[in-house]
């Protein structure tokens, strides 16, 4: 899979084993001129809205339905041929979309359900096809995507839990017969992120999802071992040969292999494991970083989950995960009639309306100055320094422990000057006797 050394760290950090014969993406990739460039412009872009939407959407129970409640795929996919979303309208989403100061969408073109939400020549199970609609939904939101300066990314699940020629044995070794039908089923992938990429103009993300389904826990407890080959050298050069500038992301939940471009965080912040999912705590230096998140609890639409986040625990989440140098993809699960939640979209609205007047402190940035501290987040870009306190500290002040030039300090909501002190190595704010951290407060140091 990799050299020695880098199988020995790989394990030693990570806890995982892999079998030699596997060489996993693109040794020795270097990313292209046009692939570096959108990776910088994606780190500036700071906020996208991801969009979980299938067939799973009519049993409003979420997109697993299928898996978590056993139901037969004959008679699951069977809710193709009433998938009618009469009310969706591309350009509407884009607006409410653009409105949260989102700069890009990312949505599930064929989740684990195996349903394509575009139109394939590689099978007749989408939504061309299979249902009464007969309308392409990704191609009509590229179109709106595009007249509004979004870029639109494509979530594609590796597994499928329809396909025959997708190999669903769990068994870490893996038979001659499984492989010649994996054979297969990466010709499918292939030819349907080929249709993606051709299709819909400019993309600005491939999402893989997926990976850690050929993942094993050995009973005995030794290392999770990885042991199946995804092809992704395949995949991942498709897709830089396609368009340069399509960065590829993988929420494989461990350290990024060759050829990806952005380390993807499911629930959580980048080096933290809240949520349970990441069998890593290293954090790419290298890579673009982002941390995909819920308005609510799930992911698809899910009647009875009211589990709505505020817009200002929204705010400070994307706060939170721009002062660790990486982005926000903030999830919404539309009805099956093509409506996104009025709950998601008050509160997309919210955010807009805080990004519209400090959105400054937030694009464009870079968290390379300092960690994350007690008392909040810094952020930074050419010229100025923004501190956001999320947290008053109880003795007045913020120091950080470097020495700065400042011209000036001051509340970047008011304008408001602060007072300020330069030390030797080091630089003191002193705060205003009580500051509003509700939110974000913010402070900018002009250098």
């Amino acid at each position: 899979m990799f050299c020695s050394i880098l199988v020995t760290l790989f394990m030693a950090l990570n806890s995982f084993s892999a079998s030699s014969d596997i060489k996993e993406g693109i040794q020795g990739y270097t990313p292209s001129a046009e692939t570096f460039a959108a990776k910088e412009q994606f780190r500036d872009d700071k906020f996208g809205v991801f969009i979980h939407w299938g067939i799973y959407s009519m049993m409003a129970r979420g997109e697993w339905v299928m898996y978590n409640e056993k139901l037969p795929y004959d008679e699951y996919s069977r809710f193709a041929g009433g998938f009618f979303p009469s009310r969706f309208d591309a350009g509407q989403w884009v607006r409410q979309i653009k409105a949260s100061g989102a700069k890009y969408i990312t949505i599930t073109s064929r989740h684990h359900d195996g349903f394509s939400m575009f139109d394939t020549k590689a099978s007749d199970y989408d939504i061309i096809d299979a249902t009464p609609f007969k309308r392409d939904v990704l191609k009509e939101l590229a179109d709106a995507c595009h007249k509004e300066g979004i870029t639109l990314n494509f979530y594609y699940s590796l597994l499928d839990w329809g396909r025959d020629d997708y190999p669903r044995d769990p068994a870490i070794a893996h038979t001659a017969k499984e492989r010649e039908l994996y054979a297969k089923y990466l010709d499918f992938m292939c030819a349907q992120i080929t249709e993606l990429l051709t299709n819909y103009g400019p993309v600005g993300c491939i999402w893989f999802d997926g990976d850690w389904a050929k993942i094993q826990k050995p009973k005995d407890g030794s290392p999770l071992v990885v042991d199946f080959d995804w092809g992704y050298e395949r995949i991942y050069r498709l897709i830089h040969s396609l368009q340069p500038s399509c960065l590829v992301a993988n929420n494989h939940h461990r350290v990024p292999i060759p050829g990806e471009d952005i380390q993807v965080f499911e629930r959580d912040i980048p080096g933290e494991n809240s949520a349970g999912y990441s069998r890593t705590s290293h954090v790419s230096d290298e890579l673009a970083l982002e941390t995909c998140k819920t308005i609510n609890k799930g992911w698809g639409y899910e009647i009875a989950d009211t589990n709505w986040k505020s817009v200002p625990e929204l705010v400070r989440i994307l706060v939170n995960i721009a002062g660790r140098n990486a982005n926000l993809l903030l999830n919404v699960g539309p009805r099956p009639d093509g409506t996104i939640p009025e709950e998601s979209v008050e509160r997309l609205a919210g955010i807009g309306d805080w990004l519209s007047k400090n959105g400054e402190s937030i694009y464009g940035t870079r968290a390379t100055m300092l960690k994350p501290q007690n008392w909040g987040v810094v952020t930074h870009k050419e010229g100025k320094i923004f501190l956001h306190v999320l947290e008053a500290p109880a003795e007045g002040t913020i120091t950080l422990p470097f020495k700065i030039k400042a011209k000036k300090v001051s509340e970047f909501a008011s304008g408001t000057p602060l007072k300020f002190k330069k030390g030797k190595d080091s630089f003191t704010v002193n705060l205003p006797s009580d500051p509003d951290c509700s939110t974000d407060y913010i402070i900018e140091v002009i250098l």
